[in-house]
């Protein structure tokens, strides 16, 4: 028989600290994921951030709930994302998924929203006939630098073999790349990057609408889901630890030293992503920033769906290798898109639901 366990902020804390998380056969999620959750300015004391099920003694699987807010005409609507979804394998054919996720939308009374699923998952939540597509996004992934190594015996098992001469590869033409862009000309910019984000930036923030609020951003920053190492969590089936990764806070002024953007920007193992940007004005001085900022920092690729802004990246005057059309999906459950006005512009930046923290 499954027995299902709910945990709130209280519950999920005692269950960390303790350490009874770590006795299972696998992780249902990582202490420094759960003290973050916790902090979740946007999570009432009675929310399930956790549902574990259980067989007896034995721990079956779990699903991830991430409490969130919409601004409807400035009443805050309160939902969650599914964060995680994991059963183990010794557990499957039982509905142990299916019955996580009824108890999750009678918690939430059926306000649930997904994105960033798998194939799987995505074929998972169609069975339960509850989910409706809203508009997608859609972005651009730009390339910088080639990774050989990492992509092709990811395509193709076979050239795993030749990942030392694939490195060789990789570090020759990239040092090419490098060098020709050092002998482009560099616009000035006047910038700051930051780990906080301080009073003028918050200030400059509060003339925009948007679905993360400074102290949301600042809690984001302070309490990361992915931490920096080089041993993987092998009993964690989601994302807990990355040899790189960092969140930066950056402002772009004008000539006379005016505030004129600030952004979010998140690097992981080279990778680059712009969770938030908040700009008055065009994007040219941001942009150059960027070009700046990708050769430093040596980024492979950028994903973006900022509209605007990849419309001066996808210009040939922004040095990159090869682009490439992104779609990011979104399912809202039928009872939360009956709370949802008709033609409601959600207007979600690239961080709005638990992307911001992978």
């Amino acid at each position: 028989m499954i027995t299902l366990k709910c945990l709130n902020k209280k519950d999920l804390e005692e269950f960390v600290l303790s350490g009874t998380y770590q006795s299972f056969d696998f992780l249902p999620i990582t202490k420094h994921r759960a003290l973050s959750q916790i902090k979740n300015p946007n999570a009432a004391d009675d929310d399930i951030l956790l549902t574990l099920a259980f067989e007896g003694d034995q721990l079956a699987g779990y699903l991830g709930s991430f409490p969130d807010q919409l601004m409807l005409e400035k009443n805050p609507l309160k939902y969650a994302w599914l964060s995680t979804i994991f059963v183990s394998e010794n557990f499957r054919g039982k509905r142990i998924a299916q019955q996580l996720l009824d108890k999750i939308f009678e918690k939430y009374d059926g306000k649930i929203a997904l994105t960033e699923f798998t194939k799987e998952a995505e074929s998972l939540y169609a069975k339960t006939k509850k989910f409706e597509y809203i508009s997608p996004k859609i972005g651009k992934r730009f390339y910088f630098r080639t990774d050989f190594e990492t992509l092709l015996p990811n395509k193709k098992p076979q050239f795993g073999t030749l990942k030392p001469a694939l490195k060789i590869t990789d570090s020759l033409l990239n040092v090419a790349i490098s060098f020709r862009l050092k002998l482009t000309k560099k616009k000035e910019v006047n910038f700051e990057i930051s780990k906080i984000i301080d009073e003028e930036s918050e200030k400059f923030i509060e003339h925009f609408p948007k679905k993360r609020t400074v102290e949301n951003l600042r809690w984001i920053m302070k309490n990361p889901w992915v931490l920096e190492g080089n041993e993987l969590e092998n009993k964690y089936q989601f994302s807990s630890i990355s040899k790189e990764f960092n969140y930066y806070w950056i402002k772009i002024f004008d000539e006379n030293k005016v505030l004129k953007t600030v952004a979010l920007l998140q690097t992981r193992d080279l990778n680059l992503k712009i969770p938030y940007l908040f700009s008055v004005g065009n994007l040219d001085d941001f942009t150059y920033f960027l070009e700046n900022f990708i050769q430093e920092k040596k980024i492979k690729t950028l994903i973006s769906y900022h509209t605007k802004l990849n419309e001066k990246l996808s210009a040939k005057s922004f040095p990159k290798i090869y682009k490439k059309e992104a779609e990011r999906r979104y399912l809202f459950h039928k009872n939360l898109m009956k709370l949802v006005p008709e033609n409601y512009d959600l207007n979600f930046q690239d961080g709005d639901g638990d992307p911001i923290f992978t």
